[in-house]
Protein backbone atom coordinates (compact mmCIF):
# COMPACT_ATOMS: atom_id res chain seq x y z
CA UNK A 1 0.00 0.00 0.00
CA UNK A 2 1.31 3.43 -0.97
CA UNK A 3 1.40 5.87 1.93
CA UNK A 4 1.41 9.61 1.34
CA UNK A 5 3.09 12.00 3.72
CA UNK A 6 0.82 13.44 6.35
CA UNK A 7 -0.43 16.92 5.47
CA UNK A 8 -0.37 19.61 8.10
CA UNK A 9 -1.12 23.28 8.60
CA UNK A 10 -1.96 25.35 5.52
CA UNK A 11 -1.56 22.41 3.14
CA UNK A 12 -4.14 20.35 5.02
CA UNK A 13 -6.50 23.31 5.41
CA UNK A 14 -6.31 24.06 1.67
CA UNK A 15 -7.12 20.42 0.87
CA UNK A 16 -10.09 20.44 3.25
CA UNK A 17 -11.51 23.70 1.94
CA UNK A 18 -11.04 22.64 -1.69
CA UNK A 19 -12.84 19.40 -0.86
CA UNK A 20 -15.56 21.39 0.90
CA UNK A 21 -16.20 23.47 -2.22
CA UNK A 22 -16.40 20.32 -4.37
CA UNK A 23 -18.86 18.70 -1.96
CA UNK A 24 -20.98 21.86 -1.77
CA UNK A 25 -21.19 22.36 -5.53
CA UNK A 26 -21.94 18.68 -6.18
CA UNK A 27 -24.37 17.97 -3.32
CA UNK A 28 -25.60 21.33 -2.04
CA UNK A 29 -25.78 22.41 1.57
CA UNK A 30 -27.76 19.31 2.53
CA UNK A 31 -24.84 17.12 1.45
CA UNK A 32 -22.22 19.41 2.97
CA UNK A 33 -21.40 17.28 6.02
CA UNK A 34 -18.25 16.69 8.03
CA UNK A 35 -18.28 13.11 6.82
CA UNK A 36 -18.49 14.03 3.12
CA UNK A 37 -15.84 16.76 3.33
CA UNK A 38 -13.45 14.60 5.37
CA UNK A 39 -13.83 11.69 2.95
CA UNK A 40 -13.23 13.93 -0.08
CA UNK A 41 -10.17 15.53 1.58
CA UNK A 42 -8.77 12.16 2.65
CA UNK A 43 -8.78 13.04 6.34
CA UNK A 44 -10.94 12.38 9.40
CA UNK A 45 -13.90 14.13 10.99
CA UNK A 46 -11.96 14.95 14.20
CA UNK A 47 -9.44 16.90 12.11
CA UNK A 48 -12.28 19.05 10.79
CA UNK A 49 -13.93 19.43 14.21
CA UNK A 50 -10.67 20.71 15.70
CA UNK A 51 -10.59 23.55 13.18
CA UNK A 52 -14.31 24.25 12.76
CA UNK A 53 -16.54 23.24 15.64
CA UNK A 54 -19.76 24.03 13.76
CA UNK A 55 -20.76 23.07 10.24
CA UNK A 56 -21.56 26.74 9.57
CA UNK A 57 -17.95 27.64 10.44
CA UNK A 58 -16.64 25.07 7.95
CA UNK A 59 -19.05 26.35 5.31
CA UNK A 60 -18.01 29.97 5.82
CA UNK A 61 -14.32 29.05 5.67
CA UNK A 62 -14.96 27.12 2.45
CA UNK A 63 -16.86 30.01 0.89
CA UNK A 64 -14.30 32.59 2.06
CA UNK A 65 -11.44 30.64 0.49
CA UNK A 66 -13.20 30.44 -2.87
CA UNK A 67 -14.51 34.02 -2.67
CA UNK A 68 -11.03 35.44 -2.04
CA UNK A 69 -9.48 33.18 -4.68
CA UNK A 70 -11.49 35.09 -7.30
CA UNK A 71 -10.74 38.75 -6.61
CA UNK A 72 -12.38 41.43 -8.70
CA UNK A 73 -9.77 43.44 -10.57
CA UNK A 74 -10.26 47.21 -10.16
CA UNK A 75 -9.12 49.09 -13.28
CA UNK A 76 -7.38 52.45 -13.02
CA UNK A 77 -7.80 54.13 -16.41
CA UNK A 78 -8.12 57.65 -15.01
CA UNK A 79 -11.81 57.80 -15.97
CA UNK A 80 -14.56 57.02 -13.44
CA UNK A 81 -17.05 55.74 -16.01
CA UNK A 82 -14.58 53.41 -17.70
CA UNK A 83 -13.31 52.11 -14.36
CA UNK A 84 -16.85 51.50 -13.07
CA UNK A 85 -17.90 49.60 -16.18
CA UNK A 86 -14.64 47.66 -15.96
CA UNK A 87 -15.30 46.66 -12.35
CA UNK A 88 -18.73 45.26 -13.23
CA UNK A 89 -17.32 43.44 -16.27
CA UNK A 90 -14.62 41.93 -14.07
CA UNK A 91 -17.16 41.01 -11.40
CA UNK A 92 -19.25 39.31 -14.05
CA UNK A 93 -16.24 37.26 -15.14
CA UNK A 94 -14.88 36.49 -11.67
CA UNK A 95 -18.02 36.05 -9.59
CA UNK A 96 -21.16 35.49 -11.65
CA UNK A 97 -20.89 31.69 -11.54
CA UNK A 98 -20.08 31.66 -7.83
CA UNK A 99 -22.88 34.07 -6.87
CA UNK A 100 -25.54 32.23 -8.85
CA UNK A 101 -24.27 28.88 -7.56
CA UNK A 102 -24.32 30.11 -3.97
CA UNK A 103 -27.80 31.58 -4.29
CA UNK A 104 -29.16 28.18 -5.35
CA UNK A 105 -27.04 25.92 -3.14
CA UNK A 106 -27.38 27.89 0.08
CA UNK A 107 -31.15 28.33 0.33
CA UNK A 108 -31.27 25.64 3.03
CA UNK A 109 -28.37 27.30 4.89
CA UNK A 110 -30.16 30.66 4.93
CA UNK A 111 -33.38 28.99 6.09
CA UNK A 112 -31.57 27.03 8.81
CA UNK A 113 -29.55 29.98 10.13
CA UNK A 114 -32.16 32.70 9.62
CA UNK A 115 -29.54 34.77 7.79
CA UNK A 116 -29.36 36.36 4.35
CA UNK A 117 -26.90 36.60 1.50
CA UNK A 118 -26.10 40.14 2.66
CA UNK A 119 -25.06 38.87 6.10
CA UNK A 120 -23.00 36.08 4.54
CA UNK A 121 -21.30 38.61 2.25
CA UNK A 122 -20.31 40.65 5.32
CA UNK A 123 -18.74 37.52 6.83
CA UNK A 124 -16.83 36.75 3.64
CA UNK A 125 -15.53 40.28 3.08
CA UNK A 126 -12.28 41.07 4.93
CA UNK A 127 -12.93 43.71 7.63
CA UNK A 128 -11.85 47.26 6.87
CA UNK A 129 -11.30 46.63 3.17
CA UNK A 130 -12.73 49.33 0.91
CA UNK A 131 -15.12 48.07 -1.74
CA UNK A 132 -14.13 48.50 -5.39
CA UNK A 133 -16.63 51.35 -5.83
CA UNK A 134 -15.41 53.10 -2.69
CA UNK A 135 -11.93 53.00 -4.19
CA UNK A 136 -13.18 54.31 -7.54
CA UNK A 137 -15.03 57.22 -5.97
CA UNK A 138 -12.05 58.13 -3.76
CA UNK A 139 -9.77 58.17 -6.81
CA UNK A 140 -12.27 60.26 -8.80
CA UNK A 141 -12.39 62.79 -5.96
CA UNK A 142 -8.57 62.93 -5.86
CA UNK A 143 -8.50 63.59 -9.63
CA UNK A 144 -11.16 66.29 -9.32
CA UNK A 145 -13.63 64.26 -11.38
CA UNK A 146 -16.07 64.31 -8.46
CA UNK A 147 -16.48 66.82 -5.66
CA UNK A 148 -15.55 65.75 -2.14
CA UNK A 149 -19.20 65.90 -1.02
CA UNK A 150 -20.31 63.22 1.47
CA UNK A 151 -21.89 60.20 -0.19
CA UNK A 152 -23.62 57.35 1.60
CA UNK A 153 -22.26 53.85 1.31
CA UNK A 154 -25.54 52.81 -0.33
CA UNK A 155 -25.08 55.35 -3.12
CA UNK A 156 -21.40 54.57 -3.65
CA UNK A 157 -21.99 50.81 -3.80
CA UNK A 158 -25.26 50.93 -5.74
CA UNK A 159 -23.76 49.47 -8.95
CA UNK A 160 -22.89 46.22 -7.16
CA UNK A 161 -26.33 46.06 -5.57
CA UNK A 162 -28.03 46.44 -8.96
CA UNK A 163 -25.57 44.01 -10.53
CA UNK A 164 -26.28 41.35 -7.87
CA UNK A 165 -30.01 41.92 -8.17
CA UNK A 166 -29.82 41.31 -11.92
CA UNK A 167 -27.80 38.15 -11.34
CA UNK A 168 -30.16 36.79 -8.69
CA UNK A 169 -33.22 37.53 -10.82
CA UNK A 170 -31.87 35.87 -13.97
CA UNK A 171 -29.32 33.37 -12.58
CA UNK A 172 -27.16 34.33 -15.55
CA UNK A 173 -24.17 36.55 -16.22
CA UNK A 174 -25.14 40.22 -16.55
CA UNK A 175 -25.25 41.46 -20.17
CA UNK A 176 -22.93 44.26 -21.26
CA UNK A 177 -25.84 46.61 -22.05
CA UNK A 178 -27.18 46.18 -18.50
CA UNK A 179 -23.77 46.93 -17.02
CA UNK A 180 -23.52 50.13 -19.08
CA UNK A 181 -27.08 51.12 -18.15
CA UNK A 182 -26.38 50.65 -14.43
CA UNK A 183 -23.40 52.99 -14.65
CA UNK A 184 -24.63 55.55 -17.20
CA UNK A 185 -28.34 55.81 -16.45
CA UNK A 186 -28.39 55.28 -12.70
CA UNK A 187 -25.09 55.65 -10.88
CA UNK A 188 -23.26 58.52 -12.56
CA UNK A 189 -26.29 60.85 -12.58
CA UNK A 190 -26.87 60.03 -8.92
CA UNK A 191 -23.26 60.81 -8.02
CA UNK A 192 -23.47 64.11 -9.90
CA UNK A 193 -26.61 65.15 -8.03
CA UNK A 194 -25.10 64.16 -4.69
CA UNK A 195 -21.88 65.97 -5.52
CA UNK A 196 -23.44 69.17 -6.83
Amino acid sequence: MHLTSRRRGAELEDAILAAGWEVLTEHGYGGFTYEAVAARAGTSRPVLYRRWSQRHDLLQATLRRNWMAQPIAVPDTGDLREDAIGVLRNADTARSHMITTMSVLLLEYFRETGTSFSELRDVLRPPGLATPFERLVARAVERGELTAAPRSSRVVNLPFDLFRHEMFMTLRPVPEETIVEIIDDVWLPLLDRRGS
